[in-house]
This record gives C-alpha cells, structure tokens and sequence, in this order.
C-alpha cells in the first residue's frame, strides 16, 4: 500500500524534472540551486530551484522564459528588493525571477520605469529633475514592480497616488493597465489577489508635479532622518503586519510587552515593535514565522485584534513545520 501511494508521488517529481531540464536546455543563463538569501532584505531563505536574473529592461529574454515556464507548468515566483518577503528554510520550487532592470525615462511631468528599477533610486532621479511626488519612497527598500503589486507607500504616500498606468506580461500578451483597473486599498492591489500569478510587472508610467528641487531634497531628508530615528537599522523584513484601522501593529505590538522578544536568531525590534531583526548567526526562517505566530496570539488574547501579515510567505512551507510552529507557539504563549 505504501508502494502504491508513493508511486505516483516519483512521477510528479520525474515528470517536473524532465521539465525543468528542458527549461535549463533553452535558458543555460538558469542557475540551479541558488541560495536567495543574499537576494532578500533578511538575508534569509533556502535554495530556488532554477533562479534567473533579470537585467534588460526590454525584458526580452525574460518574456521568453515566462512564456516558456508557464506552458510548462512550472511554478514562478518573482522577487524585486527583496523586502516585504519570508523565504521559507526549504526554498522556492519551480523558477525564481529577480527582477533587477532599471530604466528611467522623464517626460515633462511624466516618468516611465521599468519594474526593477529601485524606488530608492527612483525618488533620488525625481529629485534631480526637480518632480514632486516620490519623495516618500526615498526610504523604501523595494522595487517599482513589487510597489505596482503591493500598493507599497509610506510617510502618507502611495505608488497608487502617483501611477497612471503599468505594463504587464501575462500569457495572453502585453497589456498596459490603468491604475483605476487594479482596484488599489491599502496595501492592496488586483494583481496582488490574483492566485495564478501568471504575470509580470515590466513598467509603469508615473504622474507627478514640477517643484522646486530643494524643497524637493528637504522633504526626502526628512523622511530618511525619520526612518533613521524610528527604524532598526541591518537585516529585517520591513514591516511585519499591517496597520488595523485607527491604529498601529507597532503600538499594539509594544502594548503586549513583546518589543525585544526573540526567538532563535530574530527579535521584535526594541527601536519599532512591527520590525523583526536578523540578529545573524543562526537565524532561520522558521525564527521569523514561530515569532509571527507569537505575536499575533499575544496582541489577539490582549486585545481582540488579529494583525494581518503585510510580510508575504514565499515557497516551501511543509506542514509539518506550520504544525511544529504552531506547537511552539503554542507553548510559548503559554508563558
């Protein structure tokens, strides 16, 4: 019975791995068991089966791949900075993307990108040519495309406030989609809710305003000086949850006295309680999820809120490592 039921298991995997080597076949720019933790803001996470970067910003190649990936089933994951992630210990299976083409081109008041352009280095060009509009971003360790799909903003602003329109790559083809089509809230976006994920942000054309480019230059310094003051410095995920409405995740999570809690090698940042740090050394994945788990019990039994994660779990997470860390969370909220 045991035979029977592990048969058609080794098929799958045969069958996935005759894929794979065909992929590998067309593409040898693939590298195979990649390690991405150098490609995350954590500097955590397990091997990509099949990892790819991506450096033109025609994303010629990379179209090929995509298209070529998806008739064949295989599962793809793209990463931009690599924050707003948990890798899992175990890898991603299936091809990982990580989008590193920049390009920007200004237009009057008008900025064309390409989705792995920095939006730390998107806000600095900006500034250069005196547009208003980016400067939250300039503290933002992520990418146009990751900004395009999460809805990310900070210090009062949002990419939904300054998108017109994105470029996406679906299977179906090239479409550009205006920012009214994508449903933006907070955090929040269509393309963000799609389950298939079968797309991929190549651009986006963003509106901004002129302005004088020192008043410009003196809102970004303050921004970077408040995230300097507010924010841990090294190795973190950025925000954990996001905030409930009418309230923070940060002043929940200090109200249960969990500011400087640890577990393994990750801590609930004493600067800012929504940060969680990679103290270095051993730390794991697994830290970061038993931690997340903690916190959200503990802030649920003091206060009746359940934080939802702003942090998306990317790859393998087996079921018996959530059943593992929920035992022990469990067991530590116990104390």
């Amino acid at each position: 019975m045991q035979r029977g039921r592990r048969q058609p298991n080794r098929r799958v995997a045969l069958g996935r791995r005759r894929m794979s080597d065909t992929l590998l076949q067309a593409f040898p720019c693939l590298r195979r068991d990649q390690s991405l933790a150098r490609y995350t803001a954590a500097r955590l996470g397990g091997p990509a089966d099949y990892l790819y970067i991506a450096k033109d910003p025609a994303y010629t190649e990379a179209k090929r791949l995509l298209s070529a990936a998806w008739a064949l089933e295989l599962p793809v994951t793209v990463i931009g900075g690599g924050a707003n992630i948990l890798v899992a210990d175990a890898g991603i299976r299936g091809l990982v993307i990580v989008n590193r083409a920049a390009r920007i081109e200004p237009v009057g008041t008008r900025v064309l990108t390409a989705a792995g352009t920095s939006l730390i280095h998107l806000a600095r060009a900006c500034h250069e040519y005196a547009l208003t509009g980016m400067e939250w971003a300039i503290a933002v360790p992520g990418t146009v495309g990751g900004a395009v799909v999460n809805n990310a903003g900070a210090h009062g602003g949002d990419i939904a406030s300054n998108l017109l329109r994105a470029r996406i790559f679906a299977p179906g083809g090239t479409n550009w989609l205006a920012a009214e089509e994508l449903d933006y809230a907070y955090r929040h976006s269509l393309l963000k809710a799609r389950v298939d994920r079968r797309f991929f942000v190549l651009a986006a054309e963003l509106a901004l305003q002129s302005a004088d480019g020192d008043e410009v230059g003196a809102k970004m310094a303050r921004n970077n000086a408040y995230r300097r003051r507010t924010q841990p410095p090294g190795a973190s995920l950025g925000s954990i949850f996001k905030n409930p409405p009418g309230d923070f995740a940060g002043r929940l999570i200090e109200a249960a006295g969990l500011k400087g809690q640890r577990i393994g090698g990750v801590q609930v940042s004493p600067r800012h309680a929504n940060f969680f740090v990679n103290l270095g050394g051993a730390a794991q994945a697994r830290d970061y999820r038993r931690l997340i788990l903690l916190v959200q019990e503990r802030v649920k039994r003091a206060t009746g809120i359940t934080l939802e994660l702003e942090v998306q779990l990317l790859g393998d997470w087996q079921e018996k490592d959530a059943l593992d860390n929920l035992r022990y969370c469990n067991e530590k909220c116990k104390l």
